[in-house]
């Protein structure tokens, strides 16, 4: 690690295959905890590179524990975090609300490194067990419309870094790369990011995939729909500008969608939205961005359609009647 280390610090950057060989080495827990540590910060302080976010997520898919999905067209609806925004859980209720209206979803997730609390945080407060188990996933997926993917257990290198994450209580790489390595490959994605360069790059590599996909970013910095300003959509057709009108109806404040300030709070907080008795900004946002990921999937050639459908969803109980479905599971 030292000569990698050193590589770097003189403004160099990894080929594709370098980038590869040192995430396999912290998935097998090569390095210790402060030549990781040294590694992540170099990224804080210069964008990565097209190769090297290949290379690290061509390790991540070679080590990770594989499930089969490929009887189900399933789709993943996730947001890069590290927005600094601390939202509550839009796109994992986004998820049980596309769930509602029958699609399959495959939700791919952790812990929050840099908000209070990420989907993994908030599906435990739900009762959610976490399993790579395939058999039980597929159960899940048959009888509920949705499983869970708790990114370190499908990752070994996401569980040696985790702590590291966790302390620098920081965006690093690891933020990027979530979104791009869901061990089911899900036929369609909507991926959420906080910035515009981000945008550019996920473009780019999704672009290279059989994937249906759609980017999503707030023009203000969320990494969903926000419904608080514009926002850029780019699918595999091209991009566009949408307005909070367009998108939820009406425009929201911030503090509208804050997530609270404990773990506790935002799965209160989740399952008052599931239940049909979040405010109207809190629907608005949820629902828009389940509109999107519908949408994303072709089912509904109108968007205006998919928000009617996930409006159906959540005002139905078809939502939550999905998520007791699936903790009845465990």
């Amino acid at each position: 690690m030292k000569k990698i280390l050193q590589y770097l610090f003189e403004h160099k950057t990894l080929s594709r295959e370098q980038a590869k060989e040192v995430l396999v080495n912290i998935g097998k827990s090569v390095y210790n905890e402060h030549e990781i540590t040294a590694f992540m910060t170099v990224y804080l302080m210069r964008s990565i590179t097209i190769d090297e976010l290949q290379g690290f997520r061509d390790a991540l898919l070679e080590l990770c524990v594989p499930v089969d999905f490929s009887e189900f067209d399933t789709i993943d609806i996730v947001g890069t975090g590290g927005d600094g925004k601390n939202t509550f859980n839009i796109s994992t209720l986004s998820c049980f609300i596309v769930a509602g209206t029958g699609q399959k979803v495959a939700k791919h997730g952790n812990y929050g490194a840099s908000s209070i609390s990420g989907a993994s945080n908030v599906m435990e407060q739900m009762g959610y067990k976490f399993k790579n188990d395939n058999d039980r996933l597929k159960k899940e997926i048959n009888e509920a419309n949705i499983c869970f993917l708790h990114a370190p257990m499908f990752h070994p290198a996401l569980k040696t870094v985790g702590p590291i994450r966790k302390n620098l209580a920081m965006r690093t790489f690891f933020n990027m790369l979530g979104p791009m390595v869901n061990p089911a490959h899900p036929k369609y994605q909507l991926v959420g990011v906080f910035n515009l360069e981000m945008a550019r790059i996920y473009n780019y590599l999704l672009q290279q995939t059989e994937k249906s996909f759609t980017i999503i970013h707030g023009l203000d910095g969320y990494d969903e729909i926000s419904l608080t300003n514009d926002t850029k959509v780019i699918t595999n057709e091209g991009e566009q500008i949408k307005t909070p009108e367009q998108l939820g109806k009406r425009m929201v404040e911030p503090h509208d969608i804050h997530g609270g300030s404990t773990v506790e709070e935002a799965g209160k907080i989740f399952l008052k939205i599931l239940k049909g008795e979040g405010t109207w900004a809190q629907n608005a946002v949820v629902l828009a961005n389940a509109a999107m990921a519908l949408h994303c999937t072709g089912n509904y050639k109108k968007y205006d359609d998919a928000f009617d459908a996930a409006i159906e969803s959540l005002e139905s109980g078809k939502a939550k009647q999905s998520l007791d479905k699936l903790i009845s599971l465990q």
